[in-house]
């Protein structure tokens, strides 16, 4: 029995609280059954959701918990500060306090292992990284955490945007800070979108915290579709790709065909899809059962016709947070500002600190003042110049946001270079302004295999892996097995099809079929929820596979 109850209620870094694992609906029809009794007292429902999510997070990250509450309290009390401070000064002073405390946080659980071994490389020290909270950890509760290894709280980036935009908001005077900590807590930490998204802006989800509970019977068809679609792309389709083809591709790709290395990569750009847009699906239904509304994050994004097309549909919460709160504020398409060069300068440090090289240090200076004197000399070439600038610094910050590596650079940097060669192109291309659909699909064919290449650096293991996968597929290809290879894998190539084929589908066809079951009556929906169900947890040929972008 004490067993049993432990296995509730404690942390197991074994079985997270994750959307896919039965463990967690019956977490959520407990959830449920409370929150009948309580909903239509709107501070008591703020704080019941708030602690649950609270215990929630406990069970996916464990004594991380306590980051969490450390960010919430810090930031609720900053930004009651700035929204009272009489002077501009006095509330940049404040931002500043709450940017460098939450900026810490980030850099010390997120970024420490590479700041370490980067000092260690440069100047020949051997500091160790310890991870004092596992050590308390196993002495205090019984645990037994490594304490070398420092892994990052779940969802850190997630919550952190979320109370970055929510200061920079009070400053800038589009909202007024709440006046509770639970309902700040609640806004931070709501569990449904808690460790993996979307990032939800305050102005758009604190007004709901006041609003009387309201879910029609189309709301609710809506919401137990989008959990049955994410439970689909993430158990039926990414998870079964994965375990089948691309986890052991990208494991060891020499061991691999040039094709079945290429398959994986393709294979990996639908998992990657199906994983984080399956998550934020059931996010978004679950937060609709209570009377919640997450934003889109996703808008079929191997529909796009070009790469800034793509970061417009893709993980759309975060392309609008870094286009509002980095593009713009460094000047935009407008020019460059004093935060583009400092933001530049710390960029060239990372690559510096990535590089443990400090040549590049006096290098890079070299080119930027050269850069700067031709811009000086030049007007035309400085408003072009820093505005690629702007564009590019906040490609490589958002493939910083992913994990300190010369992986996520790369990967960041390819996809800056790709909206840069967009805009160039677009100005003499004849098939820019053309609606055919050969031209729609020559620019969808291309930017999906743009998008699909640069996943190489993003999904590669390391530096070596990624140039094996690239060297068998130009010089290793394996014709002569490709008949046998598609037999061999014909349950995973006819999955991928599946999966290309529904996101490729025209959306009005597929919101006819949202908009048929959504009008179904009660028992439809309960007979195609129970076949889809049971068709998915029969899928399963191994463990539970963690979201890829709980890492983050």
């Amino acid at each position: 029995m004490i067993d049993q109850l432990k296995q509730i209620f404690l942390f197991n870094s074994d079985t997270p609280l994750i959307f896919t694992r039965l463990y967690f609906w019956g977490f959520f029809i407990v959830v449920l059954l409370f929150y009948s009794l309580l909903y239509k007292k709107l501070n008591l429902r703020n704080i019941y959701l708030w602690l649950v999510s609270l215990f929630f997070y406990y069970k996916t990250g464990g004594l991380f918990l306590f980051i969490l509450i450390f960010v919430t309290v810090v930031d609720f009390f900053i930004g009651q500060a700035i929204y009272r401070a009489k002077t501009k000064s006095g509330k940049k002073a404040w931002v500043a306090l709450s940017l460098s405390i939450t900026l810490f946080v980030l850099a010390f659980f997120k970024y420490d292992i590479f700041f370490t071994e980067t000092v260690n490389q440069l100047f020949g020290t051997s500091f160790q990284v310890i991870n004092h909270g596992a050590f308390w950890s196993n002495m205090l509760v019984g645990t037994h955490f490594d304490i070398g290894k420092l892994l990052p709280p779940v969802g850190i980036s997630f919550f952190t945007f979320q109370t970055i935009s929510y200061i920079l908001d009070i400053y800038r005077g589009d909202i007024k800070p709440v006046t509770k900590l639970s309902d700040y807590g609640f806004f931070v930490s709501f569990f449904p979108q808690l460790v993996a998204g979307p990032i939800v802006r305050a102005s758009q989800f604190i007004p709901q915290l006041y609003k009387e509970f309201s879910l029609s019977q189309a709301e609710f068809g809506m919401a137990i579709f989008m959990i049955l679609k994410g439970l689909v792309k993430k158990l039926f389709i990414g998870d079964f790709i994965a375990l089948n083809l691309i986890d052991r591709v990208f494991a060891n790709p020499i061991s691999y065909s040039g094709f079945e290395n290429l398959m994986g990569l393709y294979g990996y750009s639908l998992q990657v899809y199906c994983d984080f847009s399956g998550y934020t699906d059931m996010a978004i239904g679950l937060a609709l059962l209570m009377g919640f509304h997450l934003p889109q994050n996703f808008n079929s994004p191997y529909k796009a016709l070009n790469c800034g097309d793509f970061w417009k549909r893709w993980h759309m919460s975060l392309s609008s947070w870094l286009k509002d709160y980095l593009y713009i504020p460094m000047g935009g398409n407008r020019g460059a500002s004093p935060f583009t060069y400092i933001s530049l300068t710390l960029m060239l440090a990372v690559i510096v600190l990535l590089s443990g090289k400090l040549w590049l240090a006096p290098v890079f200076a070299g080119i930027f003042g050269l850069f700067a004197l031709v811009m000086y000399l030049v007007p035309t070439f400085r408003l072009t110049v820093s505005t690629n600038i702007n564009l590019m610094m906040t490609m490589l910050i958002g493939g910083l946001w992913h994990g300190a590596s010369w992986m996520f650079v790369i990967w960041g940097g390819l996809n800056g270079i790709g909206i840069l060669v967009y805009k160039l192109w677009k100005k003499i291309s004849p098939w820019e302004n053309s609606n055919h659909w050969v031209a729609n699909f020559w620019k969808i064919f291309i930017t999906f295999n743009f998008i699909t290449f640069t996943r190489i650096w993003f999904r590669g293991e390391s530096m070596q892996g990624t140039m094996d996968l690239m060297n068998q597929v130009a010089g290793n290809f394996g014709w002569a097995q490709v008949p046998a290879m598609l037999l061999s894998y014909w349950r995973v190539f006819a999955i991928m099809l599946l999966g290309y084929l529904l996101h490729w589908l025209p959306g009005a066809l597929k919101d006819k079929w949202m908009n048929r079951f959504v009008a179904s009556p009660v028992y439809v929906k309960v007979i195609i929820a129970s076949v889809v169900v049971f068709i998915v947890y029969q899928s399963i040929s191994s463990g539970l596979q963690p979201f890829i972008y709980f890492q983050f």
